[in-house]
This record gives structure tokens, sequence and C-alpha cells, in this order.
């Protein structure tokens, strides 16, 4: 098999989630690592055994001769070297947003179609084990026809951390929607992807919410509370900066039943119609219930062992996108499904949906 040459473009904690799988991964040969910081460049290259390390990326591109760059750097940069890393003839897989908007979505895509190169958006909660078995419930009907799909995320970020220090804000809290527009693409493509129809189903009407509960210039929003028809099927999507415990749960709710996904604490808990009665239905849920949540609580340790837990599922996006790069065939995260996501953000972002 012949080697795939790969760039790292960004030093910070995602680097290390990629780096991890790609040494894994028959076929890939990391060549080189950049990022503004040479200290980090360094001991990043040094503990991956990386063989070059780089503060300006369009001299790693040139030297390393990459054929697929990594794009970890922060949103409001990928637009810039997205484009860099094309010119240049590389494949791009790109962390959430491809772009800040729609249109600049599209012109990277035309520019890379133009090519002959792929773009590819890290979906990477779509690939863990959790949404894999909700997934796997939805399409088997055990929980019939999906009525209502709802996407939580709760982190308690305003109370300490790297987005709260207001001596040193993050870049995130420039972008439009500020710091949740880097965790919104996640609301957007999982929703999308448990709507009936996946991907194919047009949204009728959107309300969004945007909310700055806890006051201050830091924040521009902390809180956002959005409500959508896609034919008959409602979808709702939440994201907290204030409640706690932090959680990431995907919901749908079908005419037979309800499947439920969490993340940030794996566990899948599946409450189906029961054929023992309206009365004791009740009783039967909660025992499956708590069985889920026992085996969910060890598996969480097991995950924490080895160093698994919410990021797992990027292991399997990597390991997919590169099959798919060495053998010709479709990416598992799709134009049609980065596109809808696009879409639906820019759509949540416009002020005439707004309430």
């Amino acid at each position: 098999m012949n080697q795939l040459k790969v760039a790292i473009i960004g030093g910070g904690k995602i680097s290390e989630q990629h780096l991890g799988t790609l040494r894994h991964i028959e076929g890939v040969s990391v060549a080189g690592i950049c990022d503004l910081s040479p200290v980090l460049a360094r001991f990043t290259a040094e503990r991956f055994a990386v063989p070059g390390w780089f503060t300006d990326y369009r001299k790693m591109l040139e030297q390393t001769g990459a054929e697929v760059v990594h794009v970890l750097t922060p949103p409001a940069t990928h637009d810039r070297i997205v484009r860099d890393c094309l010119a240049a003839g590389c494949h791009v897989i790109v962390e959430k947003p491809v772009a800040l908007s729609y249109p600049g979505f599209q012109s990277l895509w035309e520019l890379a179609q133009a090519r002959d190169l792929r773009l590819i958006e890290n979906h990477n909660y779509r690939f863990n084990e959790p949404i894999r078995r909700l997934e796997q419930a939805v399409a088997a009907g055990r929980i019939g026809r999906v009525e209502e799909v709802e996407v939580r995320i709760a982190l308690n970020i305003r109370a300490g951390g790297r987005y709260a220090d207001e001596n040193l804000p993050h870049p995130s809290h420039r972008l439009p929607a500020g710091i949740i527009h880097e965790f919104i693409t996640h609301l957007a493509y999982l929703l999308l992807h448990f709507l009936p129809d996946d991907y194919g189903s047009e949204i009728d009407s959107i309300q969004a919410r945007w909310r700055n509960h806890g006051g201050g210039e830091l924040f521009k929003y902390d809180d956002l509370d959005v409500t959508l028809l896609a034919g008959t099927t409602h979808g709702r999507l939440r994201f907290s900066c204030r409640q706690w415990p932090d959680n990431f749960t995907v919901l749908v709710r079908g005419s037979d039943g309800i499947a439920t996904a969490e993340l940030f604490y794996p566990c899948f808990q599946l409450t189906p119609r029961r054929s023992v009665g309206q009365h004791l239905t009740p009783l039967v849920n909660a025992l499956g219930g708590a069985k889920a949540l026992v085996g969910s609580g060890f598996g969480g340790i097991w995950s924490k062992i080895r160093n698994r837990g919410a990021y797992e599922g990027l292991s399997r996006f990597l390991e997919l996108t590169y099959a798919a790069l060495q053998s010709g065939g479709e990416a598992p995260v799709t134009f049609h499904q980065m596109d809808a996501t696009s879409r639906l953000v820019d759509r949540l972002l416009a002020e005439e949906n707004r309430v």
C-alpha cells in the first residue's frame, strides 16, 4: 500500500487525538506538524515521533510534500488555511466548522471540486458508540416512526476555565455566535442525522432563542434554545454554558418508544412500547433503565482507563476517512451532510429566525 503523506496544522489538544489515531492507520505517514508556538510544535513532534515541525504551514506543505492536511486551528482561521492547502494540491480534513457561513463553505467546496480534491469536515460524534447504537435502533424500527429529535449540550464553562478568562479571552468569543459557535455544528449534524430521510427533510420553520443569561461583555451568548419543524417531525437544540452537570444527550422519540444516547458519560438507553400493559410498563422501563445506567458506569470507568471517552468516535471517523482516500470511495461525511449542516447553522444565526 502506498503511504499517504500527512501534515497537521495546529498543535492544540485536539491534535493529540488525531495523531494518536493516525499512527495506527496502515498506509499513513505523518510528515510534519505546524503550530505558531515553536515550543508546542516541537514538543508535539517529539511526543508522536513526527519527523518535522514548523511554525509556517506553507513551508511545511512545500518541504514535506504532504498529500493530506488536517486543519485543527481555531474556526476563524479555517477559510484562509483550507484555501492554501487546496491550492497546494492537498486533500483537507478540517475541524468543524469548515467555514463561518454557508457561502464560505460553498466557496471552499467549489475550490476543492475544481482541483479534484477531498474536503471533509470532522463530524466525530456521529461515530461514537452510543450514537451508532441509536442509529441501529432507529433503523431497525425499534421505536417506530421518528416524531421528535432533541440534541442537548450543557457545559458549565461560565464557572471557570479557558472560556471564562476575561484577562485572556478565548478566540471563539469573537465568532458570530460567540462560544456557542464553536459547538453548534455538532448540534446541527446530529439533529439532521436523525431526522427522517437522513438529511433529506426540509426544515419548514425555525425559532432560535439566543440569550446571555449570565450578563457581562465576555460572553456574547451563554444559552441557545431552538425549536424547529421538518414535515411532521419536531426538533429541538439546546446549549447552555451555565447548567450542570455537563451532559451531551441525543434523544429520539418515536411512535413506539424512545431511544437516548449520552456521549459525555457513554450510555445508550432504549425505552420501547412494552407488551406488559400500561400499568407495568413504567416499572419494566425503570428496571431496564437502571441496568443501562449501571452498565454505562462501568463502561465509563473502562473508557477512562483506555483513555477514550467523548472523543472515541474520532478514531472511527479517521479510519473510515482514510479508507475512502486510499480506495477512492465515498467519505464517511459526505458533501450532502456538510452542506445541510452548514445551511442549518446559517438559519440558526439568521435574524429572521430569532425570537
